[in-house]
């Protein structure tokens, strides 16, 4: 098993393995155009004691034995980056394609079409090939981002910034609690105990090769290929910044008309998750009408928006020393449909085609909300969304695979081939479709599906990029290239 040792956990940066906790953060999307100034602040960035230059944070300054992070601190790198800071020809060839290509030349592979095509993304992304460092800072407060991005803007060109925050509860602007199944991982400790599987209730743990690059990965003998040189490369990682808006009274109304639907067809009562809405939340009992549409929206996601799954909606139990939001399984006669968002995007142990695939596209996801607070009896035309980080070693056969493959093919199921992921999909409601799960008699030993049309499309991008991301090690390389 590899494990990361002492030098290797100090030359990480933060938020890859294990995600920071402070309240707000701020991106601020970069161009270098004084290349000596910006391999001075990087050198600067890695040299603990700096004033003048936030310091890069590091995997070894998080944990609950630490120091409590007042401000945390990192930095990725576009393919144009990396050449704007003098990385070679060869060295930048030997860069995976998709990174190489950018997110705005795959936007096909991630269904970046409409009022998502690139075309359509304002500024900075509207010139991408200028989009050159991403400078991520947390904190919990403005004042100290404020004083990150003075220090920042002194070395780079701040061609925009995006702000955004944690909202209660750890949800987002639908009102899913969000981050619930993150990949943990192999030879990593972090205060848990590592997980041997795949078992019928757990996820198993990921080898380390999942999330850095020269680590082994779950497929025998493979590893993805590390950028050169080795000093640069080894230990890095790459992540797909997106910039995604939500159209939360578009869910809500969604949602509504749904339920009227379903009346209509005398199909409500026995939709899969009534039984259960009472004991996921007993303020609903007697209130019909918002009590079906969290069924709706369970089924949609397959989580209630509290967090429990709906696999486990029978039990509402914990087991000791378990974590009952992540603990479960797929198997026949699964109550959470097919189609559902986490079922899509991550299959667990359930059967589906190119089943090697099951655990291979296990991505780290890090993301805040940002625009003005949501009140959805009043409703606004603001926009309002997600910044999102999908972080793992391979764009292509992780992020990309995920986006395109599953999330909006449904390659992975015969059940659902044909069909867009229901939240975050590029549905559009002529020809759009979702399978509901009903109960077939009042025994609720069986189930039938129940196909709903006219999904609109919910999310939409406004902009992203692909960027690398160096260990402490290949900060400090680039630092003293030349050019």
């Amino acid at each position: 098993m590899a494990r990361l040792n002492d030098d290797e956990i100090g030359n990480l940066q933060g938020n890859i393995l294990r995600g920071y906790t402070l309240p707000a953060v701020r991106h601020m999307i970069l161009r270098i155009s004084d290349s000596a100034a910006a391999r001075a602040f990087l050198a600067a960035s890695v040299t603990v004691g700096n004033p003048n230059v936030p310091q890069i944070t590091t995997e070894q300054r998080i944990g609950t034995n630490l120091p409590k992070l007042v401000t945390a601190f990192n930095l990725g790198f576009t393919y144009q980056g990396l050449a704007a800071l003098g990385l070679a020809p060869g060295d930048l060839a030997s860069f995976p394609t998709e990174f190489i290509e950018g997110m705005t030349r795959r936007a096909a592979k991630l269904s970046d079409f409409g009022d998502s095509d690139p075309s359509n993304w304002p500024s900075p992304y509207d010139q991408p090939d200028h989009v050159h460092v991403i400078a991520t800072a947390y904190a919990s407060d403005d004042t100290s981002l404020d004083s990150i991005q003075k220090q920042v803007e002194q070395a780079f060109d701040l061609r925009g910034i995006h702000k955004g925050y944690s909202l209660p509860n750890g949800a987002v602007y639908f009102g899913y609690k969000d981050g619930l199944s993150q990949p943990r991982f192999l030879g990593f400790h972090d205060g848990a105990p590592s997980r041997q599987g795949p078992t019928r209730t757990e996820q198993p743990d990921d080898p380390l090769g999942t999330i850095l690059l020269g680590k082994p990965t779950r497929l025998p003998d493979l590893k993805f290929a590390t950028p050169q040189p080795e000093q640069l490369g080894n230990l890095g990682t790459f992540n797909a910044f997106r910039v995604l808006k939500q159209d939360c009274f578009g869910f809500e109304n969604f949602l509504t008309s749904t339920v009227e639907r379903l009346r209509q067809q005398g199909v409500d009562k026995r939709l899969v998750g009534v039984e259960s809405v009472g004991l996921i939340y007993p303020d609903l009992k007697d209130k019909a009408d918002i009590a079906l549409r969290e069924v709706i929206a369970a089924q949609l996601c397959g989580r209630w928006r509290e967090g429990t799954p709906m696999q486990l909606q029978k039990t509402l139990r914990k087991a000791a020393n378990t974590d009952p939001s992540n603990q479960f399984d797929y198997g026949d006669g699964a109550l959470c449909p097919a189609g559902a968002h986490i079922r899509r995007n991550n299959p667990r142990g359930a059967e589906i085609v190119q089943r090697i695939s099951n655990f291979t596209r296990r991505l780290v996801r890090r993301g805040m909300s940002y625009g003005d607070t949501l009140d959805l009896a009043n409703p606004d035309d603001k926009e309002r969304g997600l910044l999102g980080n999908f972080i793992g070693a391979s764009l292509g056969a992780q992020f990309e695979a995920v986006m395109c493959d599953w999330l909006n093919l449904g390659l992975h199921s015969p059940e659902i081939t044909g069909s867009n992921d229901p939240l975050l999909g590029a549905n559009t409601p002529e020809t759009s479709w979702f399978d509901l799960n009903l109960w077939k008699d009042d025994d609720q030993a069986a189930m039938e599906k129940h196909r709903i049309y006219g999904l609109p499309r919910f999310v939409t991008t406004r902009g992203g990029a692909y960027t690398f991301l160096p260990s402490l090690r290949g900060i400090r390389y680039l630092s003293g290239l030349k050019g």
